[in-house]
């Protein structure tokens, strides 16, 4: 597994070990599912792919949704596919629930929806917005409301409805079995500031690569800026200013803080102290020092 943050540096850095350790990158990133969602979701271009063989990106339409289950299901066919053919599979990304329910069956709870508590949850979402619900849901469970962006009202109306039906923190319920896979985690980190600096010339360059051209398509597709998928940081933003909701300065600065509060929420997944994963400052000779170690490691 190769996990960080955004922007540190995954699609290179894993593109390089996957050639030299003749692999196979099987994307753990839920924004990359999704077929004409490329600039804001900085999806590895077609040369890229073509280096490597890539799998689950574009694998799905932005009106179609690919739960937790369905992934879980497919990443597992795929690794066992690659294992198959004799080749190492890399398992990448930044996003933690995705992949911790690849290598160690989490699963959110199995409480069944409650069809009028949701509808009453919407409800107050709409009347009073969706950081106000996230609120509710930070003071019931503070761990759960750390790991939900605040815009996606729907997983925090899940969180909230399984809290109020079971009268247990949703974080306390997730299932985290034994991983079936033997596992070499590699954490890239950058310092902050240098982190923080390359998030915002990505973003940027995404506008003048013609982030707001990508997002107008899709809205011309009839894709409804209220999908899930249309959710991601970018998108959202798009839609508005497209919508006359928004100025593209505004949006701009918007994604910039939205990006930061995703990134210090995917440290709340991959902890620097966690034992289980090796982690690299990324920097000069950062594939050689990976190569060594994976050499060191591996039989």
């Amino acid at each position: 597994m190769i996990v960080g943050p955004t922007a540190v540096g995954k699609t290179e850095i894993s593109l390089q070990l996957a050639e030299q350790q003749g692999g196979e990158i099987v994307s753990a990133d839920s924004r990359l599912f999704y077929r004409g969602m490329d600039i804001g979701t900085a999806k590895p271009t077609l040369d890229e792919r073509a280096r490597v063989p890539h799998h689950l990106i574009d694998v799905a339409d932005p009106d179609e949704t690919w739960n937790l289950a369905v992934f879980q299901k497919v990443a597992r066919q795929v690794i066992a596919d690659i294992h198959r053919r004799g080749r190492l599979p890399l398992l990448v990304g930044g996003t933690g629930q995705y992949i911790r329910a690849v290598t160690h069956e989490w699963m959110p709870p199995a409480q069944s929806p409650n069809p009028h508590l949701r509808a009453a949850l919407e409800a107050l979402a709409q009347a009073r917005g969706h950081d106000w619900l996230h609120v509710r849901l930070s003071g019931l469970d503070s761990v759960a409301a750390e790991r939900i962006d605040p815009s996606n009202s729907r997983r925090t109306i899940r969180a909230l409805e399984v809290i109020l039906i079971t009268g247990k923190r949703f974080s306390a319920q997730r299932g985290l079995g034994i991983s079936p896979y033997r596992l070499l985690t590699i954490g890239l980190i950058r310092p902050r500031p240098e982190l923080y600096a390359r998030l915002d010339a990505r973003i940027e360059a995404m506008f003048a690569n013609g982030l707001l051209d990508e997002v107008q398509t899709l809205l011309g597709r009839g894709y409804s800026p209220s999908l899930p998928s249309m959710s991601a940081i970018g998108y959202r933003q798009c839609a508005d200013v497209l919508l006359g909701k928004m100025s593209r300065e505004q949006a701009v600065i918007e994604i910039k803080r939205a990006t930061r509060v995703f990134v210090r929420r995917q440290v709340n997944w991959f902890k620097p102290d966690d034992p289980d994963i090796h982690w690299f400052n990324v920097g000069v000779g950062i594939v050689a020092r990976l190569t060594a170690f994976i050499h060191a490691t591996l039989p």
